[in-house]
Formats: C-alpha cells, structure tokens, sequence
C-alpha cells in the first residue's frame, strides 16, 4: 500500500497570498527583511522540501515492494530445500527437524471428546 503524499495547507496559503502580494507591488518591501522576494524565497523552499518528501516516500514504496518481493521468493526457497529434506530423509528423520520441519511422530494425536449424555 502506497503511503500518502503529503501537501500543506500552509503553503497552499501562502501561494495564494504571495500572489495578492505581488498584484499590490512587485517591490513590496514592509522592512526588517519582510519583501515579496524573501517572502518567496521561504514559500520555494517549503515546496521544494514537500517534492523531495514526496519523492523519498515514493522510493521507500518501491523498496518497500523489492523488499516483499524478495521475501516471497526466500519463502518459497524455505519451502522447496525442507521438502527437498523430507523426500531424502523422510519426514519422520532427525534431518527433516534439523532443518526446521517437525517430525511426523511429534504431531500431536487429536482427542475425540466425549459426547454428553
């Protein structure tokens, strides 16, 4: 399952205010460092930040897939070498329990229970 991309309610605001901004003055300037420019600056570098955020958990899925791939394949191989063990050795062999499997006279017997009165 893919995980979800992230946006800004934030930033969202801020583009459209930036715009209102600009539409006032191209050169707004307020002082103390507060200009359209710098204002634009910090807008460009939340959005930036969010692309790579967004591109990073894209690459974590496509390695989250590889990953559970991989483990389908190691699954089947565990399957495949203890049934390989099972038909040289037999399924009862102290090889078959060696490589993991449980022996045949370990199984637990089902008890029938006894029925009511």
């Amino acid at each position: 399952m893919a995980r979800l991309k992230t946006s800004s309610k934030t930033y969202e605001k801020a583009f459209r205010r930036i715009a209102s901004v600009k539409n006032i003055d191209a050169n707004f300037d307020l002082g103390n460092g507060l200009t359209a420019a710098a204002y634009q600056a910090a807008i460009d570098l939340v959005k930036n930040s969010m692309d790579e955020y967004n591109t990073q958990l894209s690459k974590v899925d496509g390695l989250l897939n590889t990953l559970k791939d991989s483990e389908k394949a190691l699954n089947d191989w565990n399957e495949r070498i203890l049934n390989g063990v099972a038909s040289k050795y037999g399924k009862d062999s102290s090889e078959y329990e060696e490589a993991g499997g449980t022996r045949k006279s370990d199984y637990k017997k089902p008890v029938k229970k006894a029925k009511a009165a």
